[in-house]
């Protein structure tokens, strides 16, 4: 029992192996659910148990009931049996012995590191660092190590990068990955602000020898992962400093739209996030949740099934991120809206406040990158577009290419004509006070 179907293989091979047996794994969902077709498939199993010493593991998903079919497995297939589940003690006549496969605890894991590596190019302190970002298991460790040993050059951060590849493919199915490019110089934030980044970025830098090494984790499982909440309105820049944290701690961001995973249908949204929290578990990821209100909005009182199936959902999200081994980030627009009881399990709260005219002038002096042409632009004048840094990147980009249509570098009259398609786009009047000069 447990999440790592990998893991939960290589046992029941081992199992196998042990009793000179061949391991037939079947899918539960494939499995013929009553009739004629399962008899035959019975006998078919009970032949090869006869002639091969055959062994039967069940790969039963959880999140389906048991079949007819999957019963009469259970209590008449005359061959030794396996199942593999997530959390179910699936129980009939006969009598079933449950063993919880975990994954390596990070001692195990730093063992497991040193048998598989074959030079001392990677020193103790690198070691942790694996360690603390990537939950691997046994066999994706010794992949790892295999990979790694054909990079040129086969420093740490080649090897760093293959335990970013050995996590990503079953996360690409479930959200979408953010290419982090933002830095710390593209922000601008008070001070307070960007302080409390920073905390962020320590804090996930040391875990492990906070947790381990000076022993603040004890007997704990909740309340290691670390939360933080982005609020603020659009724009204001919650997901680029997201990107500089990712950036800086060289982990792969995955956004998700909790707004999508809430499912109108009993179980789902659960089964959404499971399916979410078991495979971000291997580590080398920062989860970023949008629209946290869709989820942890101020519960209303409870009057149906559905409205106690809504409370349910929302502990089972703060059970997963509070057990969660890295970093969880939730953004909202409206902080307002949220329940106190789920603020008070974040750990750090990040305000994104809407930008003055100093600080939406000095987001206009870096918007552009080194290499764009300008000529003549006046950065306080354009500070005056009472608008959020995202807007000004998108009139910037806007500006540019009409720019680049004429030939030219871009210049205040581009930048007034992408400011007035934008105005339209986010229905708000440019008023001549902010535009007052431009074109002098």
């Amino acid at each position: 029992r447990g999440t790592n179907d990998e893991t939960k293989r290589a046992i029941a091979q081992h199992i196998a192996h042990h009793f000179q047996a061949t391991l037939l794994i079947v899918s539960a969902e494939l499995l013929p659910k009553q009739g004629e077709d399962l008899a035959l498939l019975q006998c078919l199993l009970e032949r090869e148990g006869q002639l091969n010493r055959a062994m039967v593991m069940v790969d039963l998903d959880e999140e389906e009931r048991l079949s007819p079919g999957i019963l009469r497995l259970m209590d008449t297939l005359q061959v030794p049996l396996l199942f593999s589940t997530i959390s179910r003690h699936p129980q009939r006549h006969r009598i079933l012995v449950t063993f919880d496969v975990n994954p390596p605890t990070p001692s195990e894991q730093q063992a497991l590191w040193l048998n598989a590596l074959t030079t001392e190019a990677i020193a103790p302190h690198q070691l942790d660092q694996l360690v603390s970002n990537f939950n691997l298991t046994a066999g994706q460790i010794q992949s790892a190590a295999v990979t790694w040993a054909t990079q040129e050059p086969a420093d740490f951060p080649a090897l760093w990068e293959v335990c970013r590849r050995q996590s990503r493919p079953r996360l690409d199915e479930l959200a979408q990955r953010i290419e982090a490019k933002a830095a710390w110089d593209n922000l601008v934030l008070p001070e307070r602000e960007y302080q409390a980044l920073q905390m962020i970025t320590a804090q996930v830098r040391q875990r492990m020898r906070v947790y381990q090494d000076w022993g603040f984790s004890g007997s704990q499982q909740r309340g290691l992962g670390i939360t933080a909440l982005f609020s603020g309105a659009s724009g204001t820049g919650k997901t680029m400093a997201a990107e500089a944290i990712a950036a800086t701690l060289h982990l792969d961001l995955y956004r998700i739209d909790l707004s999508a995973i809430v499912s109108k249908y009993i179980g789902e949204t659960e089964k959404n996030l499971r399916k979410l929290f078991d495979a971000a578990e291997g580590g080398g990821v920062i989860l970023l949740f949008d629209e946290a209100d869709a989820l942890f909005g101020k519960r209303s009182e409870v009057k149906d099934s559905h409205d106690r199936h809504a409370n349910v959902e929302v502990a089972y999200l703060l059970q997963r991120i509070e057990s969660f081994q890295g970093l969880a980030i939730l953004t909202t627009n409206l902080k307002a809206s949220l329940d106190q009881a789920f603020l008070r399990r974040i750990r750090f709260m990040i305000n994104f406040p809407f930008p003055k005219a100093p600080q939406r002038a000095e987001i206009w002096r870096k918007v552009f990158p080194p290499q764009t042409p300008t000529h003549q632009l006046n950065y306080k004048q354009l500070g005056k577009l009472e608008i959020a840094g995202g807007n000004i990147k998108s009139i910037a980009m806007n500006a540019a290419f009409l720019a680049a249509e004429e030939d030219q570098p871009i210049q205040m009259k581009h930048l007034l004509q992408a400011a007035q398609s934008e105005y339209i786009k986010i229905e708000k009047i440019l008023t001549d006070a902010e535009t007052q000069d431009w074109l002098e």
